[in-house]
């Protein structure tokens, strides 16, 4: 079997196994084939000893199936584990030239609109949605509604989506209006349009980068801190990918030191914990928190 029937009948097992809404024309629209060619490869499931239900017309592959437990343990993964290896994947430095392959082999078997359901619900998964096929259209969109808490206005955004950071709480748009990429929070998005204007700026499209405080720019600055246990513990909760940024000196000190993007995230952390937080070799910090400390004094 050559490798694009393979890819399509591995993608059909996956829709066939979770299957409650999709009729042999809807799958084979998905995938692209003839519905002759959909009923084919399910008549080579039962000829392989799999069942094959049909509820209101959809077919599905019974988990009763001889072998689907051994089958499903070394080819599947849920749509969860799926979305983290892709997070995994677009980790990935982008000169590494197995990056792209890699994406293409986890793209041919589960659905990236699928993942996205899976993350996110509700008005925000919509949104999600249809900025997903934007993306894959390359198509502009409006973010209409936009509530932007620096501008501190409510209005539409025409831009040119082009990426996700972790779990879909905001997206890297190209803004035409002020000739830069910016991070957009999916949660204050009233809606999404989707223009039938192309890209025109891709050229442009860079994802800037994001630390560990949630923080994003298009450079980074240097920190380090000494902690106590206490804001060792609270640093890990609240800003789990932290951690991999925390050295052990004792049981009750750890040392803190990576790239943020603004002294604005790290800052608030530190201010909630004076106490137990050194700052370390970091004096534009320093400068910076007793700023912020001498305006509320000010203000109080």
């Amino acid at each position: 079997m050559d490798q694009p029937k393979l890819e399509r009948l591995l993608r059909l097992m996956k829709m066939l196994i979770a299957n409650s809404s999709l009729t042999v024309d809807e799958i084979a629209d998905k995938l692209s084939i003839s519905s002759r060619s959909v009923y084919r490869y399910i008549d080579t499931f039962r000829d392989a000893g799999f069942v094959i239900k049909k509820t209101n017309n959809c077919p599905k592959l019974d988990k009763s199936s001889p072998y689907f437990k051994d089958i499903s343990e070394l080819i599947h993964f849920t749509e969860e584990e799926a979305y983290i290896l892709k997070s995994a994947i677009e980790n990935i430095d982008e000169t590494n030239l197995l990056k792209q392959n890699l994406k293409k082999k986890l793209y041919t078997v589960y659905d990236y609109n699928i993942l996205a359901e899976t993350i996110v619900s509700g008005k925000n998964g919509r949104n999600v949605g249809q900025l997903v096929q934007a993306i894959e259209n390359k198509k502009r969109v409006v973010l209409k509604n936009y509530s932007s808490a620096h501008g501190n206005d409510i209005r539409d955004r025409e831009v040119e989506a082009y990426a996700f950071t972790t779990n879909y709480v905001q997206v890297w748009c190209y803004c035409p209006e002020e000739n830069k990429n910016k991070l957009f929070k999916i949660s204050r998005i009233g809606s999404v349009e989707i223009l039938p204007e192309a890209w025109q700026y891709e050229a442009n499209h860079q994802s800037g980068y994001i630390d560990v405080f949630r923080m994003n720019s298009n450079e980074t600055k240097p920190v380090k801190l000494k902690l106590g246990l206490r804001a060792a513990s609270l640093l890990t909760e609240e800003f789990p990918l932290a951690s991999k940024y925390l050295n052990k000196l004792s049981d009750n000190e750890w040392i803190f030191e990576s790239e943020v993007c603004s002294y604005d995230g790290v800052g608030r952390f530190v201010m909630g914990l004076l106490d137990d937080i050194e700052i370390i070799d970091t004096p534009e910090l320093q400068k910076h928190i007793a700023t912020h400390l001498k305006n509320i004094q000010n203000k109080f």
